[in-house]
This record gives structure tokens, C-alpha cells and sequence, in this order.
């Protein structure tokens, strides 16, 4: 089992070859293939690599399957003696990605 943990639209990710992923929005049209070169931490074959802060030579290959909304968060602020209440929702795009390969250059 190989696996990598990446850095995607400001989160560490924990990916693997043939799984999908919801990360962030990311530019680009569904079907574009796209390549991640900031890879913290490699693992194949009981060989672990790890970059200080970023493994040079690996880069991950995905594919851009479709653009979705994430679920609703409810944002409720109130100020008790004030009668003042707000309510607001959120929805945050994201994009879903399908990790092809670990590739090293």
C-alpha cells in the first residue's frame, strides 16, 4: 500500500492511488488532469520518505472529477440584552479530485 500526504488548498491530505478526494475549489474544467508537487511525507513499500518541508523529486497526478457544493453550516450570532439576532448560511465549494499515480520525476 502506497500513500502520500500532500498539501491541497491549504490542508495536509492523507491520499492514496485510485481514491477520491473533496478538497478546496480548484481552478479548471472536470476531466482536466492536474499535478501536486508539494508532497510532505511518501510511504511506499516500507519506505518512508520524508521532505523537509517538501520531497523535491514526487509529484501526484489527479484528475478533476466535478464541482460540488460541501454541506450547509448555519452561522447564528446574537446579543442578548441588544435583541439583535443574524443567521446566515454557508455552503463552500468544492472540487472532487481522483488521485491517479505517485510518480517520482
Amino acid at each position: 500500500m502506497s500513500y502520500a500526504i500532500i498539501e491541497a488548498s491549504g490542508k495536509q491530505l492523507w491520499v492514496e492511488p485510485g481514491k477520491f478526494y473533496d478538497v478546496n475549489y480548484t481552478g479548471g474544467q472536470p476531466g482536466d488532469i492536474i499535478q501536486f508537487n508539494r508532497i510532505l511525507l511518501k510511504h511506499d513499500k516500507n519506505k518512508i520518505e520524508v521532505g523537509q518541508p517538501c520531497i523535491k523529486s514526487t509529484y501526484i497526478k489527479a484528475t478533476i472529477l466535478k464541482h460540488l457544493k460541501g454541506r450547509k453550516i448555519t452561522v447564528f450570532k446574537m446579543k442578548p440584552k441588544k435583541n439583535q439576532k443574524v443567521k446566515h448560511g454557508h455552503r463552500q465549494m468544492l472540487t472532487r479530485l481522483l488521485i491517479h499515480s505517485i510518480n517520482n520525476e
